[in-house]
């Protein structure tokens, strides 16, 4: 199984875990994961470390952000490390898009077709 293909699955496997410790209705549209008390949230997840030593980061996309801002939406911010068959959450939180730290956008986002900004897991939890 490739990289991509196992981070795709722990973000799903996520998904379903913070979807049920914080009663957020799934309801996948391109630019937010589900709905809880009537408004959006995005969930999203890193690795707390990869292979390779390094912390993972969430990557927010500003055309997404921007709209979950005009809606009042949140974010789920979860950190997980891979366990056994499935992943095991380590920390996470919800906060009103309003709250989440600045954000520096950039390029990388192309295929999505807006800029990104990357949140280092210690801007959100330490």
């Amino acid at each position: 199984m490739s990289r991509s293909h196992r981070a795709n699955r722990y973000g799903t496997l996520v998904e379903y875990k913070i979807a049920e410790k914080y009663g957020i209705d799934l309801q996948r549209t391109s630019w937010c994961d589900g709905v809880r008390h009537g408004k959006p949230v995005e969930i999203k997840s890193t690795m707390h470390r990869h292979a390779d030593g390094q912390p993972g980061n969430f990557k927010l996309y500003e055309k997404y952000h921007r709209k979950l801002r005009r809606k009042d939406g949140s974010y789920a911010f979860a950190v997980y490390k891979p366990w056994g068959r499935g992943i095991r959450v380590l920390k996470s939180m919800l906060i009103h898009s309003s709250q989440t730290p600045r954000l520096k956008w950039h390029g990388g986002g192309e295929h999505r077709e807006t800029r990104q900004a990357k949140l280092e897991i210690r801007a959100l939890f330490e």
